[in-house]
């Protein structure tokens, strides 16, 4: 298999399309063409994960965190992400960032969050909008099933848990065949009128190619009558964060307790106690102080994540505990849901999670 065809792979579960449009994921570098040896996890590409990488005669790394980013302009090693792409590049590895797009993933970094705290009932806390689209599409009665088949084949109609979801509306349609056609039905230069239905299916724009050749390819007409609208509709199954019910509420000090002891955490900082149970938390792993506004809207009693700054804490209004556990501690289940996620993906190939530790911070207590 190569790598290139690894990558397929993987993006069929995890869309590299799910990203922020910041965000540098997907192929870093090397060579989607080369045979895949094998598949070592990380959180960062160092130095130390490279060499680890050459030891174990791995040549394909999946990363959380990307190294390079559209500020590098040159690779000469006078860095350490300089000096690790190009040992990377020297020994023929391929690096591929996965990042935002699974921190957007419905089962991803912050599911891995709410499952260690055993929350219930859990929602995306800032659902992706504007990334929704919907297709109508007017094809002869019996041909409808067929073209539907290919929308589905195609990936419309999926929603959330469901999929192969559309409407159907039957009506007449007109249409005249004029010189230089070569119409499915019907005579040059006279008006038809044709039994005909509207389809509707709901796509996610990244889908948009595929889903028009699909269509056409199975439609009879010539000329295929269709409308795409985009949707301001929110999806409820993409986007950041998260945030759900703990089985009993309990008191601050408790809470606290319970997640330094799920984290295994030395410290957390957190706002001012307010002496206010907690039954519902919002998280987002890494940086995530921009959902602090979206936690107190969906009435969060706590709040989980990473890189809150000093201002940041005045946000909870006194209506919620803003919890900073750390950016790399929010995100420590990520390499160990990447590497069950990857086993199910290639069964046959090795997957090896990284011993090395990337980890930057470290405490004196």
């Amino acid at each position: 298999m190569t790598i290139n065809e690894a990558i397929s792979r993987i993006e069929q579960r995890i869309p590299m399309h799910q990203a922020e449009s910041y965000d540098n994921v997907g192929l870093l570098c090397g060579n989607p063409a080369r045979e895949m040896s094998g598949i070592l996890i990380c959180h960062d590409v160092l130095e130390n994960v490279v060499e680890e990488a050459i030891e174990k005669k791995i040549n394909f790394i999946v990363t959380f965190h990307p190294i390079i980013f559209n500020g590098l302009k040159s690779i000469t090693g006078k860095n350490y992400v300089e000096r690790s792409v190009l040992k990377a590049l020297e020994n023929t590895i391929a690096i591929y960032a996965i990042h935002t797009a699974f921190d957007n993933d419905f089962f991803g970094v912050n599911f891995g969050i709410c499952e260690k705290l055993g929350l219930k009932d859990q929602k995306i806390l800032l659902p992706k909008s504007g990334n929704l689209k919907s297709l109508e599409v007017y094809v002869p009665t019996d041909h409808t099933e067929k073209l539907k088949e290919a929308l589905f084949a195609a990936g419309a109609g999926n929603i959330g848990f469901y999929d192969e979801c559309s409407f159907t509306l039957s009506g007449k349609g007109t249409f005249r065949p004029l010189e230089g056609s070569v119409p499915f039905s019907g005579t040059q230069n006279v008006r038809e009128n044709a039994d005909e239905q509207m389809v509707t299916v709901i796509f996610e724009h990244y889908k948009r190619n595929r889903i028009i050749a699909a269509m056409k390819a199975a439609h009879p007409y010539e000329e295929v009558a269709y409308k795409i609208v985009s949707l301001d509709n929110e999806n409820q199954y993409s986007g950041l964060g998260r945030f759900g019910d703990l089985d009993k509420e309990m008191e601050e000090k408790d809470f606290l307790s319970f997640v330094k002891d799920k984290f295994g955490l030395q410290m957390i900082r957190h706002s001012p106690s307010n002496n206010k149970k907690i039954k519902r938390v919002g998280v987002i792993g890494g940086s995530g102080a921009s959902g602090i506004k979206a936690a107190l809207a969906h009435k969060c009693d706590a709040y989980l994540t990473g890189d809150v700054k000093y201002h940041d804490f005045f946000q909870n209004e006194g209506q919620m505990l803003i919890c900073d556990i750390g950016h790399f501690e929010s995100e420590q289940f990520v390499v160990q849901q990447l590497f069950e996620l990857l086993s199910e993906i290639f069964p046959k190939f090795a997957i090896s999670k990284s011993v090395e530790k990337t980890n930057p911070v470290n405490y004196f207590l």
